[in-house]
């Protein structure tokens, strides 16, 4: 029995958002220590198979941890003990916010799955910004940039570039966040004029390689606009998806009624399309995320064209393991195509 099958019914018998922070703080005691090099030792799968290169950066391997759960980029070189491949910190806005009401996360445990309305909760670009410049991350580290709440549409660009110029120094590589579902004023930002405004706001400001996220709720019309703009303003990247305001019906969880993104299992299935939708109209690296838990769900989505895979909720649900387990099995799925590497199993399916 693995040790996190004993932690796990402890961890879920505390609310969502107290089980997150314990882990943190486990990360963050452990983080520097012998500890974090037997985790790594254990969790580190080693193998050049698994490289990845994508947006001017190298990767050992394409796993990696979303944006939100290392939201003011505390825990970053404990991450990568646990033998992911990248993770993306944040989102992070210029001022500091403490985010909406709790209880604002839960939990979905027969979908596997979570629904929050963190609400962007952080301690500021500043304060990141210069624990970002005092971290040595050992693999890339993206920046996942968002708007603060109280600014307008129009301040928007301003209200961005603040925050990228303030953790700059820090990532490797930005991700720009207008698809949250749980913050005031984002929808505003899902059109043409308002996102333009504000990407070359960052490429004036110098921001590369510079990525965006989508949302999973957008219609069609509305993700081809987007994708224009990364071909026109030759971007660096795609993050598909964002959580999701759907509630598909196949929930049986009564926390299923919450409001707030869902992530996990129930969106797997409509993000790796939108990888694929993504991946037919750009000719840039794609970062696959929804519902990422297991080998063969991150090897669809390589087939469907990710270069990179994150997840969030799996490391919820099936603990500290989930990184090298993927790996692992990605290596057994690459050998039974016939792929040399993860490299060329990338849009396989296209």
């Amino acid at each position: 029995m693995r040790l996190y099958d004993i932690a796990k019914p402890v961890l879920f018998s505390l609310p969502a958002e107290t089980a997150n922070r314990s882990v943190h703080g486990l990360l963050e005691l452990v983080d520097g220590t012998p500890v974090a090099d037997a985790m790594a030792a254990r969790y580190t799968v080693d193998d050049d198979r698994l490289n990845v290169a994508a947006f001017g950066q190298s990767f050992d391997n394409p796993v990696g941890v979303a944006a939100g759960f290392d939201k003011n980029a505390t825990v970053p070189t404990a991450l990568a003990s646990l033998g992911f491949g990248f993770a993306e910190v944040g989102g992070v806005t210029a001022e500091p916010q403490t985010g909406n009401a709790r209880p604002r996360m839960f939990r979905l445990r027969e979908d596997e799955a979570i629904i929050n309305r963190m609400g962007l909760n952080n301690d500021g670009a500043d304060v990141v910004g210069e624990r970002l410049r005092g971290t040595n991350a050992p693999f890339p580290l993206g920046v996942n940039i968002a708007k603060s709440e109280h600014v307008g549409t129009a301040d928007a660009p301003a209200d961005y570039r603040y925050t990228y110029e303030r953790v700059a120094d820090g990532g490797d590589f930005f991700v720009v966040n207008v698809s949250c579902p749980n913050s005031q004023g984002f929808e505003e930002l899902q059109n043409r004029e308002a996102m333009e405004a504000i990407l070359t706001e960052l490429q004036d400001a110098g921001a590369a390689p510079l990525l965006v996220k989508l949302s999973p709720d957008l219609p069609e019309p509305a993700v081809e606009d987007t994708l224009d703009l990364v071909t026109e303003l030759g971007l660096d990247g795609v993050v598909a998806t964002n959580t999701s305001t759907e509630r598909p019906a196949s929930l049986r969880s009564p926390n299923a009624v919450e409001q707030g993104g869902l992530s996990g299992k129930p969106i797997e299935n409509t993000a790796t399309e939108m990888v694929r939708f993504v991946a037919e109209r750009v000719d840039v690296p794609v970062v696959g995320v929804g519902g990422v838990s297991t080998p063969e769900g991150a090897y669809r989505k390589i087939r469907a064209g990710a270069s990179l895979v994150q997840l969030y909720t799996g490391l919820v649900y099936r603990g500290p393991s989930i990184a090298r387990e993927i790996n692992e099995g990605l290596l057994e799925l690459l050998a039974e195509d016939g792929f040399d590497s993860v490299e060329d199993a990338v849009g396989a399916d296209l």
